[in-house]
């Protein structure tokens, strides 16, 4: 499963749509690991693509994370999967680096349109 592909399982989970900045931001993520260790991003790819899948089956388990999004942690990873959901639809707003300040990473809004 790539960033950019638009992801429905079946017909009852919702379809996974990025918005062009976290889709940026899962490519750079992907990136960085594959210039460590092929075996690293392999691993990355894996463990998002796990996160998805779970996010996926079950949308509302995670807290609130700002007004209106929610945050799944990647285990492995330091990474963070922000996203809001409605019926029938998953919009990943942001794969933030949970390390790094809020100025350097997702703060909060992104406009769901782009």
């Amino acid at each position: 499963m790539s960033a950019n592909a638009r992801v429905a399982s079946s017909m009852s989970q919702p379809t996974v749509r990025f918005h062009p900045e976290a889709q940026a931001e899962y490519l750079e993520a992907l990136r960085w690991y594959r210039e460590q260790s092929l075996i690293a991003a392999n691993r990355f790819e894996t463990e998002f693509n796990k996160g998805i899948r779970t996010i996926q089956a079950v949308p509302g388990r995670w807290a609130q994370y700002f007004e209106t999004s929610r945050r799944f942690l990647l285990h492995r990873f330091p990474f963070g999967i922000v996203y809001e959901f409605s019926p029938g639809l998953i919009l990943v707003l942001a794969v933030a680096h949970v390390r790094r300040r809020p100025a350097t990473g997702y703060t909060g809004y992104r406009n769901p349109a782009a």
